[in-house]
């Protein structure tokens, strides 16, 4: 006689159970595609926009000329135009385009608010009265001397913002709160510098035209004084990626996990001034690069800080180089500040992600 044991059948496996497991796998695939597509689109773009920069101003230079005079710099008319006069202003357009998209973005991930970055909470602004004060009373000129008066400014800023988010015993910054102190800040902090320029318009003629955010009044040799301390930036943006994609998490969820918080924000904060303080010494304030870049590229990214920060890095230089040459062409002979465009294009942006129902998820 045979004896069988009288178990609870288990779920046998039907259709849904062999295609739910390999389905992550076709998922990830996609998106590793998509990432590297856009990837590719994107350093097309940044090609298109260097070469729109260098043939385009007051005198137009044919395409053809453009590229022979990279390659074959003579003594002729175009080479001149290329190599002295817009090759400066597109390489300091594509290195400040860089550090204030990805300073927009380690603001967002830090705090958590879709609507940050270093203009509209303010850190521009606080750069830009320290090197003002800088100018009227310590008589400060030129980029090496402006640098450290913007961090001290930008540091100041971000700090002061973040202590009034977390003001009140919640845990993390208020997003809402955020916003508010950034904007009130950087009204205030702009209010002064524009008294200060007003009551001895002499002293600071040399930055009335730097405040509106201009990267053609600025020479190699600055960009070379302000470089090692944006790739300092990068370098802290980068060792803090993995960290804030643990903090977006929350974070108790983030220490459970392993994360240092309190060093993960210390380093971005320390990100954030390098990157926003150094552009902004070289430029003046470039607003919203740093709003709608990360937010572009988060679409197409998805909410990982790794890819976002890579995609910035590219994404950044695009936008300003094309907001410059834009400025140029749209107002030839003369130009529009590029600080001043951005401006316009970002302000439909910004009440446009304010009326969403979603923000990109972060």
């Amino acid at each position: 006689m045979t004896h069988t044991l009288n178990t609870p059948p288990g779920p046998a496996p039907g259709p849904q159970d062999t295609a739910e497991r390999p389905a992550t796998r076709p998922a990830a695939v996609g998106l590793y595609t998509r990432r590297t597509i856009g990837l590719v689109v994107l350093l097309a773009a940044l090609f298109v926009a260097v070469i729109a920069s260098l043939a385009h101003g007051a005198n137009p230079i044919a395409y053809t000329d453009v590229w022979e005079a990279i390659w074959h710099r003579g003594e002729n008319e175009a080479s001149y135009i290329v190599w002295d006069q817009r090759f400066p202003r597109t390489v300091i357009a594509i290195v400040t385009g860089a550090a204030f998209a990805l300073s927009g973005a380690l603001i967002q991930a830090l705090t958590r608010n879709p609507l940050a970055d270093s203009g509209i909470l303010g850190v521009n602004a606080g750069a830009g009265l320290a090197v003002t004060v800088g100018v009227g009373v310590f008589g400060i000129a030129g980029i090496t001397q402006y640098i450290w008066f913007a961090f001290i400014g930008a540091a100041a800023t971000t700090i002061l913002v973040y202590v009034i988010g977390v003001a009140g015993g919640a845990r993390g910054a208020n997003p809402a709160t955020l916003v508010l102190a950034g904007v009130a800040l950087a009204a205030v902090f702009g209010g002064v510098t524009s008294f200060l320029q007003l009551i001895d318009p002499d002293t600071f003629e040399a930055i009335r035209n730097w405040n509106l955010g201009s990267v053609a009044r600025t020479s190699l040799a600055d960009a070379q004084a302000v470089l090692p301390f944006l790739l300092l930036g990068v370098i802290l943006a980068i060792l803090v990626s993995t960290d804030l994609n643990s903090i977006a998490l929350g974070d108790d969820l983030a220490a459970s996990l392993g994360t240092k918080v309190v060093r993960a924000r210390i380093i971005t904060i320390l990100a954030v001034t390098v990157l926003a303080g150094g552009a902004t010494a070289l430029t003046g304030g470039i607003g919203f690069v740093g709003l709608m870049v990360p937010h572009v590229v988060r679409w197409i990214v998805g909410p990982d800080q790794r890819w976002i920060l890579l995609y910035c890095l590219i994404g950044g230089p695009v936008m300003v180089l094309l907001a410059d040459t834009l400025g140029r062409v749209i107002a030839r002979p003369g130009e529009i500040e590029v600080g001043i465009l951005t401006a316009v294009i970002g302000a439909p942006v910004l009440i446009a992600l304010v009326r969403r129902k979603t923000a990109s998820g972060l």
